[in-house]
């Protein structure tokens, strides 16, 4: 036995014992259909089956787990989706920064279920992370190395049909638990689904739906379905497509006869025209059904239902993208796919709660970094009105360094082996499944092949001569255009040796098979060295130019490459980032780098668990750097207020101003944000840094009643306004004027702490087992008063129809474990997170800490 097998074999025994001790004490009581052996799925004719319920599971690798006599009394009951990574402690023991420093391990689910009364059965994964194998009673079905992708298996073969229970059987090996640059998570963590139907049948993502021409008047949409007969004759068979109305009302119908022939598929194609369609966009986000019905004989044999909108894109290299023939700006943010607290097992109301808050600072497209988003998220951003851009690996041939976040030098080691050794085998595959199944979504506007794919191909970055001992001086990545022209760079570049695979041929195979499952949407990439990949066949590849951090090379981009637009794909949330944008109007708009607060790529960094480069943070609390993306996104008028001594501020009082303490250094800041205050809580008379975000070209701002002054936006080409402000304790108000009408923001001195303030998101969930409410506890003094400058623990309880999901205070030092009804607050503030069971009534929320007045809340639990 080697080492690394010796000090595997303790950790999984420990991640055993850990996993024990959670479902023993902290855990939920079990739902009373978890624990039921068998599942009833097809006493309906229903084409899809919920199969997220009735699973056992264990952190070990057990031996012949997957035969049907194999014993799981002592596994622990569970629904899914599920990640066992998050509902364990943060440890640096076997764990990386680069994951979040939580723990991966070997993992089994088991569900039984009684053989489903139709022809055929397929089980449908929206994603396993990784390595999994499926087995049905002890057969062997398959396994797929790759986590963010979608998969099924055919039952039928192997199903019992003489009464007997089917066994289920799912190892998935996570014990590569540096495998990525990111959290992960582990396990069966998006949706499960049973396909039950006829032997005539629609295939898996068998229909496609897109709309070849659009104008004010009239829309055509096609809809070609897939149908396979697997009978050993030909039939006759009648296709009926619908177009609908969200409320089911028919619009249109087309009816056509197809004969198939024995054990074969055909694709049956429907053209038809909508009058005055109401078109999809960020800001009505209106969306139809197309129902495509198929009868043998006059008996319905199969029916599928595709949601789609009618919108059209256009990518103009000089003026930028439309949105039905209109200029759109990308205000974008690039999301990893962890919910906070939840993991990567992200219910869809944690999306829609964290999306909302994106969505009312201006947001409007979003980009999925690095991976391919589940389908719940996609359906939540068809139904809010963000476009997407779906990106689909983040490594091809080449790994990176998961560790360092960077081209790795040398081998990798077995934790952090990953993607890129499968790539080869099955990436053709994952990616046509993907889009197979991401294709009908109208949200998405963009496929993007990979991820600053060049840093793992040498040649490419060694050739811009950025990184030249002897470039000249002052040249910068960041800061400043290629010193090169093309001709150079080219030059440069074919002396170089091609080691290995060569990125250009890779990525034309990429972008042929995106374009072999969709011609609808455009192909791009996020490149850190577009000066040289738009030389090669990379950017030939590419129909629009994605730039990582690049606005330095903007002018010389639309230069020397004017036929392809220009998208800033990874930018800082930085006001200087979008004035780049306003400046050239050739830009489309960026995907600033983050949304939100994500877990991992902290290597080194414990206690940090992750990034803190959101404009929200783990639990979906807003940051300044929303508020300044606001002012520049929304027409909403907005004021924020934020305060700091000044002896740690960015700025220094001189000849009675407040300037930079280093000049212009705003157009310079990259990650994350300075650090500032929400609170008006100091020590009398520190001179204090006010700093203003707002919208509103003018604002006074009030101290006690007291004027402080008048600042203009004007007058502040870093959109900040600064007051420089003797400390008193009292009320800061920050004041303005709109059309006339008076807007504010205030911000009082806080007492010591007295109570706990609790509120929630929604005033009723439905008893469905996936609805959700985010329960925010805030500590105030006796008036009230937010209380962001002492932390204090507090103590959740829950009433029983309600399942703990967990807690966050959303900092990015705070490795309290989640799945806990306890916590310390961060600014005087924490986040408990519930979901519905089945029971009705009334949900009861109740907080307590020592020494302060307690609080409940209540909200409805209704029926489906």
């Amino acid at each position: 036995m080697n080492i690394y097998c010796a000090g595997y074999k303790i950790v999984q025994f420990v991640l055993i014992f850990a996993f024990l001790i959670t479902s023993c004490g902290e855990n939920p009581k079990p739902e009373p259909d978890i624990n039921q052996p068998a599942v009833a799925a097809g006493k309906t004719k229903q084409r899809e089956v919920d199969f997220n319920f009735g699973w056992k599971f264990i952190l070990a690798d057990e031996e012949n787990a997957q035969s049907v006599t194999y014993k799981d009394d002592h596994w622990q009951a569970i629904r899914l989706p599920h990640d066992w990574s998050i509902e364990l402690a943060y440890t640096q023991q076997q764990t990386a920064g680069a994951t979040g420093y939580l723990p991966g391990g070997i993992g089994w689910y088991r569900k039984q279920f009684k053989t489903p009364k139709s022809d055929m059965s397929q089980i449908l994964f929206d994603g396993i992370y990784n390595h999994s194998k499926v087995w049905i009673n002890g057969h062997l079905l398959g396994y797929r190395p790759y986590g963010y992708v979608p998969f099924h298996y055919d039952l039928t073969p192997y199903l019992y049909r003489d009464g007997r229970i089917n066994t289920l059987a799912v190892r998935v090996d996570r014990s590569r638990y540096v495998d990525s640059r990111w959290y992960t998570g582990s396990g069966i963590y998006r949706n499960v689904k049973l396909i039950n139907t006829d032997k005539i049948h629609v295939p898996i993502w068998g229909q496609y739906v897109t709309t070849p021409h659009i104008d004010n008047t009239d829309a055509q949409v096609q809809v070609q379905t897939e149908l396979k007969n697997s009978l050993n004759k030909s039939v006759e068979i009648d296709a009926i497509t619908d177009i609908q109305e969200l409320s089911g009302q028919v619009i249109t119908s087309r009816k056509t006869t197809a004969t198939l022939d024995a054990n074969q598929m055909t694709v049956v194609k429907h053209h038809l025209n909508i009058n005055h369609p109401k078109l999809w966009d960020v800001n009505n986000p209106n969306l139809y059904l197309a129902t495509t019905r198929f009868l043998h004989k006059g008996k319905l044999v199969d029916q599928i239902t595709t949601r789609f909108g009618i919108r059209s894109f256009r990518n103009d290299p000089a003026q930028g993208f439309f949105l039905n023939g209109q200029p759109l700006k990308i205000k974008g943010v690039n999301l990893h796919h962890d919910g906070g607290l939840v993991g990567a097992a992200v219910p869809k109301g944690v999306w829609q709660r964290r999306l909302t808050t994106l969505k009312q600072a201006g947001v409007n497209a979003i980009r999925t970094a690095h991976n391919a988003p589940s389908q719940a998220f996609l359906e939540l951003c068809d139904e809010m009105g963000f476009l997407v851009q779906n990106e689909i690996f983040d490594e091809w041939d080449n790994p990176k360094d998961k560790r360092k976040n960077f081209n790795l030098s040398g081998a990798s080691d077995y934790v952090s082996q990953s993607y890129s050794d499968y790539f080869a085998e099955w990436a053709e595959q994952d990616l046509k499944n993907t889009l197979k199944r991401d294709r009908n979504h109208t949200s998405i506007f963009q496929w993007s092949i990979g991820n600053e794919i060049e840093w793992t191909y040498p040649r490419y970055t060694s050739s811009t001569g950025y990184w030249d001992k002897d470039k000249p001086h002052g040249v910068n990545y960041y800061w400043t255009a290629p010193y090169r022209t093309p001709e150079q760079i080219k030059t440069i570049l074919q002396s170089k040796p091609i080691k290995g695979a060569e990125l250009a041929k890779t990525a034309q195979n990429l972008a042929k098979w995106v374009r072999e499952m969709d011609e609808t949407r455009v192909v791009t990439a996020n490149l850190v060295v577009p000066s040289v990949s738009q030389l090669t066949g990379y950017g030939q590849a590419l129909d629009v130019i994605g730039y990582s951090y690049r606005q330095a090379v903007y002018e010389y981009g639309r230069k020397h490459f004017p036929d392809k637009m220009i998208l800033g794909t990874e930018n800082w949330v930085q006001w200087h980032e979008w004035l780049q944008v306003l400046n050239k109007n050739y830009i489309a708009g960026i995907f600033v780098w983050t949304g939100i607060n994500y877990l991992g790529e902290s290597n080194g960094r414990w206690p940090k668990k992750g990034s803190g480069s959101g404009m929200l943070d783990f639990a979906g609390f807003t940051k300044p750097s929303y508020h300044m993306m606001k002012t520049v996104w929304s027409d909403e008028p907005h004021i924020y207020v934020t305060t700091i001594p000044m002896a740690d501020s960015e700025y220094k009082v001189e000849n009675d101003k407040i300037v930079e303490k280093v000049k212009d250094s705003w157009k310079r800041e990259k990650w994350g944000w300075r650090e500032v205050n929400q609170h008006w809580n100091y020590a009398e008379p520190e001179l204090i840094s006010v700093e203003v975000y707002t919208n509103v070209e003018q604002i006074e701002l009030f101290l006690n009643g007291k004027s402080l002054g008048v600042r203009h936006l004007a007058d502040n080409a870093d959109r900040i306004l600064k007051w420089a402000v003797p400390y008193q304790k009292g009320e800061l108000v920050a004041r303005g004027k709109v059309d006339g009408k008076p807007i504010e923001y205030l911000v009082r001195t806080a007492a010591k702490p007295a109570a706990i303030k609790l509120s929630v998101d929604k005033s009723e969930i439905v008893a469905d087992r996936y609805d959700v409410a985010h329960i925010t506890a805030q500590v105030v003094d006796e008036n009230g008063i937010p209380v962001q400058h002492q932390e204090t623990q507090l103590q959740f309880s829950l009433s029983e129809q309600l399942r703990l999901l967990g807690v966050d205070n959303g900092a990015s030092d705070n490795i309290q474990k989640h799945l806990n009804t306890q916590i310390t607050t961060h600014k005087g503030k924490a986040l408990l997170i519930v979901q519905s069971k089945q029971q009705t009534g009334v949900g009861i929320i109740k907080a307590q800490a020592e020494g302060l007045l307690a609080d409940k809340i209540s909200f409805e639990l209704k029926d489906e």
